[in-house]
């Protein structure tokens, strides 16, 4: 890196908005992903950018070849990730989470509106499709992940549906919301233990019986839900539900940019969240939880992987150098569950006290904070889901975000023309 143009050749913020022909939004957005470095004036009033440096992005953001194709830079309305906060079209999602269900939020990032309403007369799948879906699930080994599952499912969803070429914004929301129901109806149920099932349990099964967490409940665990267990579940899908363009959602946007239905668009999604360091990052984290059966043995656990060179999994997120605010949120939900007293029945005490011990671990080697993907696995750990329920989860909640992208892209009518820069042997040679 050369040295910083002198502060009387420095750009204004409008006229580094002006060059690279974006919003002063965008502009402080591309200082908080590290895209771009601000010097603030004497005063701390105005900041400054250096020409060069917006000269280069300007060349990575110009639009590449005919036909308007867009290159990796673009706008969007939907998320920020700024000062270490997530941000849903200018909420904080840590509030939507705590005050919010999963479909109001979606229905946010869909519409900018807040749709209530009853999720059990709106959030439903086709009995045909699903029953569709099912069936397909037949034909899987019976150890296959729920996220495996997923992917049979969306395309049998699909076909099941004759009207999924229709665009228009209201018809993809519809298709959304019944895409989620078959997604979460499709899969097999955990089973439940019918022993121990009390008025409390009755109470909060008969207040979410409709919602999407509930229903998703009774697929990733095999124990009845204990006071607070679904509104956790609810809370995780929530947070999860976008992450501005993150690799998945890249992939869902290029999809929707060619008219993809939404179905596909999803599967597009689902394909690129799989990798193990997105998506299936929770699945790493579930097996090394596992691995641990007394809280004592955390950090022979944790310096066991560091001696090997291996990175443990779960913590330290470049987006939040201070901390993932999702996760400590959601880590919050998962201490609550722990402590109340009919959680002893399944998990309880005893994995919090796991979770708690890889924490202090890993916090004594000053090693980053835990990350989404650390609480995702602890919710599923601590109250004894199945194997693979985060990496369900994230792709649950995460189909709310691919298709709010795909709405813009539907809206912006353009395709997305990626171009590679050429750098082997000389053409004809």
């Amino acid at each position: 890196m050369g040295e910083a143009a002198p502060a009387a050749h420095r750009l204004t913020s409008a006229e580094a908005a002006a060059r690279l022909g974006v919003k002063p939004e965008t502009l402080y957005a591309y200082v908080s992903r590290g895209l771009l470095h601000s010097k603030r004036a004497a005063g701390g009033r105005t900041s400054s950018f250096d020409p060069d440096e917006v000269e280069r992005l300007t060349r990575r953001g110009r639009r590449l070849g005919r036909g308007g194709a867009s290159a990796v830079v673009f706008e969007s309305a939907l998320t920020a990730i700024q000062d270490g906060t997530l941000w849903y079209r200018g909420v904080d999602a840590r509030e939507l989470a705590r005050s919010h269900s999963f479909e109001e939020v979606a229905a946010w990032l869909w519409t900018g509106r807040s749709e209530g309403g009853s999720p059990a007369s709106a959030w439903r799948a086709s009995p045909r499709a699903v029953a569709a879906a099912a069936a397909c699930q037949e034909a899987l080994p019976s150890g296959t992940l729920p996220l495996d599952r997923l992917r049979v499912v969306v395309a049998a969803l699909a076909a099941a549906d004759e009207l999924r070429f229709e665009l228009h914004p209201a018809a993809v929301v519809a298709t959304g919301q019944a895409l989620v129901a078959g997604l979460v109806e499709a899969l097999p149920l955990a089973g439940a233990e019918a022993d121990g099932y009390g008025p409390a349990q009755a109470e909060v099964a008969a207040a979410r019986a409709g919602s999407v967490a509930a229903r998703l409940w009774r697929r990733l665990c095999p124990r009845w839900p204990t006071p607070g267990t679904v509104e956790a579940l609810d809370s995780a899908l929530v947070l999860l539900a976008d992450h501005e363009l993150a690799a998945s959602t890249l992939a869902a946007r290029v999809a929707a940019s060619v008219r993809a239905d939404p179905y596909a668009v999803v599967l597009a999604g689902l394909g690129v969240l799989s990798g193990a360091q997105h998506g299936g990052a929770s699945l790493a984290v579930e097996a090394m939880l596992a691995g641990i059966g007394d809280p004592a043995e955390a950090a022979l656990a944790v310096g066991d992987r560091l001696r090997r060179g291996e990175v443990v999994p779960g913590f330290g997120h470049p987006l939040y150098p201070l901390g993932d605010p999702r996760a400590a949120l959601l880590l919050e939900r998962v201490r609550g569950l722990a402590a109340h007293p009919t959680a002893a029945r399944g998990a309880g005490p005893g994995r919090l006290a796991v979770v708690e011990a890889v924490l202090d671990a890993v916090g004594r080697r000053r090693l980053p904070p835990p990350n989404v993907d650390y609480a995702l696995a602890a919710l599923a750990h601590v109250t004894g889901m199945t194997r693979g329920a985060g990496e369900a989860v994230f792709a649950v909640g995460r189909v709310a975000g691919w298709l709010a992208h795909a709405l813009e892209e539907y809206e912006r009518g353009t395709p997305i023309r990626l171009r590679a820069a050429y750098v082997g042997p000389p053409p004809g040679k």
